[in-house]
């Protein structure tokens, strides 16, 4: 077990505390869940980055790792939209997409191929962080009377704010989706042509 696979494996175990605290109701409780999220996004960025400079890169970690950002990301924003912040469309479109390219994926690393990411679509990961980051600051906010974040809260409710955010935040990832069709379209037609023969 490598130091990437075992911060992978740490940031899937985050995940149920980070749910837990976003559901319990005691003082702070959000404010926790914020900072066991941000800890788990920060060995996301760690664990690719120490496996890169120390070649230690491994099968079940790249399996893992990509595995571990989906079931962070998803479970945030299922628990978003069971508190009410978001639809479910939105949430099903998310999953959809990544489950959709997780799967191209996996064909095409059978038949040894690799999915060519373009730079857009790396970015797909960080904007939906930075949007998970944002609701959980909110919610952390929400009901305490700090200076004049009552004023921003009002203002983000009345506006709402999350909820087009999340809807830009969609768009954006199923754009992304189609970016990666798009740049492996030869490939993934080839793969097709082979699968039908076979």
């Amino acid at each position: 077990m490598t130091v990437p696979n075992m911060l992978t494996v740490f940031r899937i175990l985050l995940t149920p505390v980070f749910v837990y605290l976003l559901f319990t109701n005691f003082l702070f409780s959000n404010f926790y869940a914020l900072l066991i999220f941000v800890l788990a996004s920060v060995t996301d960025a760690y664990d690719g980055y120490y496996a890169r400079k120390y070649d230690v890169e491994s099968e079940i970690g790249n399996f893992l790792d990509p595995l571990a950002d989906k079931i962070l990301v998803s479970s945030a924003f299922i628990s978003f939209y069971i508190l009410g912040l978001i639809d479910m469309w939105m949430v099903v479109l998310i999953l959809f997409r990544d489950i959709f390219i997780t799967i191209l994926r996996i064909i095409m690393k059978r038949n040894g191929y690799a999915l060519k990411t373009s730079r857009i679509a790396k970015s797909k990961t960080a904007v939906q962080l930075a949007l998970i980051i944002s609701i959980l600051i909110f919610l952390s906010f929400n009901g305490i009377n700090v200076d004049n974040s009552s004023v921003a809260i009002t203002f983000i409710i009345n506006n709402n704010i999350i909820y087009n955010a999340t809807f830009a935040v969609c768009l954006f990832t199923l754009y992304t989706g189609f970016r990666y069709l798009q740049n492996n379209y030869d490939l993934i037609r080839n793969i097709l042509g082979n699968e039908n023969t076979n």
